[in-house]
């Protein structure tokens, strides 16, 4: 088991790496360039004008992934008790989003956020209890607001987008990713809360008896950790009071809210917005479709589905690919750039010298 252990901790740091960066960079920018060469008119960028206002909306973009980030550190802190200082909410924070930024959208941070808060002195039980209560309080917020994106506005508000860059419309296509992706969510979230709130042993029986089948065997052992996983956070977390789940979902609101008014004020930094509303609700069925994607931090998806999905809001075409850079400047490459500074010190701190080496 030891070694076992230490085969993990390892796979870990080298996921850590601060060269694993560079892919998602390259990855981004390369599809920006592919996509809207052709688009690039110079007459019309030097339309484009910038003023005092637009430094003070892009500081408002800032200033909502802060918002962001602090509504994630308060959540933390209320699952973990008094187990976690500010300080380590805060550390703990910042290395889960480098982890979910070198990551596939589809795996994320989550897989090593346990190991995050095992060495920062938090029991392996309670360590994997509020990985899995984040996970579901994520979700839970897309179950409802999808929906309610739904009742406000029509699929074809919703899923009407830019042929930028493209030859055709991908509407049908991107309704689909997002069928799938809330699909996904849905099924996730009802089999947690089945899990942490009714019956975590019923949970993880069902689990594996789904996963005996061929086709998914090779997927067993690591659901089998899963259901393991669901009866120590259902024994953390059951005996909550409601208040206690109200102040978590609230913090968990505040923080992807926070998120999307991002590219309002991006948007209001360049021209004037028609309705804040909808792209709003755009953004939201935009993080449902890159729970597909394959590449870390969803870099190349997310880029080309913010020209195809937010384009038809910009008034100058020059102007998409600049803003769907700056987008990504502002709500995913700071954490890259954090993590290749704060990774190296965390590790010098919690392990051995040669540790530390092995991620530079």
């Amino acid at each position: 088991m030891a070694i076992e252990n230490q085969d993990n901790t390892q796979k870990i740091l080298r996921s850590l790496r601060g060269r694993n960066i560079i892919a998602p960079i390259v990855l981004g920018f390369a599809v920006v360039v592919y996509l809207f060469w052709d688009e690039f008119d110079l007459k019309a960028f030097k339309l484009v004008t910038f003023t005092s206002a637009t430094v003070a909306f892009i500081i408002c973009a800032f200033g909502m992934m802060l918002l962001r980030d602090i509504g994630y550190i308060i959540r933390i802190k209320i699952l973990a008790g008094n187990s976690l200082t500010w300080k380590q909410c805060t550390r703990i924070i910042f290395l889960w989003e480098f982890a979910s930024a070198v990551t596939p959208s589809a795996v994320g941070g989550t897989s090593v956020a346990v190991f995050f808060l095992y060495k920062e002195k938090i029991s392996m039980g309670k360590s994997t209890a509020i990985v899995m209560a984040t996970a579901f309080l994520d979700e839970l917020y897309f179950l409802c607001m999808f929906p309610l994106m739904i009742l406000i506005f029509n699929s074809s508000a919703l899923f009407s987008v830019s042929t930028i860059g493209t030859s055709g419309s991908w509407q049908t296509e991107f309704l689909y990713f997002a069928i799938i992706g809330y699909s996904l969510k849905a099924l996730f979230t009802i089999l947690i809360f089945y899990g942490l709130f009714i019956n975590p042993r019923g949970a993880k029986v069902f689990l594996f008896t789904i996963f005996k089948l061929r086709f998914l065997r090779k997927w067993q052992r690591g659901v089998v950790k899963t259901g393991n996983d669901l009866v120590l956070a259902s024994h953390e977390f059951k005996s909550k009071p409601f208040i206690f789940w109200v102040k978590a979902f609230a913090s968990t609101f505040v923080s992807w809210t926070a998120r999307y008014w991002v590219v309002n004020f991006i948007f209001l930094a360049f021209f004037v917005v028609p309705d804040h509303f909808i792209i709003f609700a755009k953004q939201l069925v935009m993080w449902i479709m890159m729970i597909v994607s394959p590449t870390p931090g969803g870099s190349g998806f997310s880029e080309f589905i913010f020209s195809q999905f937010l384009g038809e809001f910009i008034p100058y075409v020059t102007l998409v690919p600049i803003l769907a850079i700056l987008w990504r400047l502002i709500s995913y490459y700071p954490y890259l750039f954090i993590g290749v500074f704060l990774i190296p010190m965390w590790i010098k701190n919690k392990f051995s010298k040669q540790s530390s080496e092995e991620i530079q």
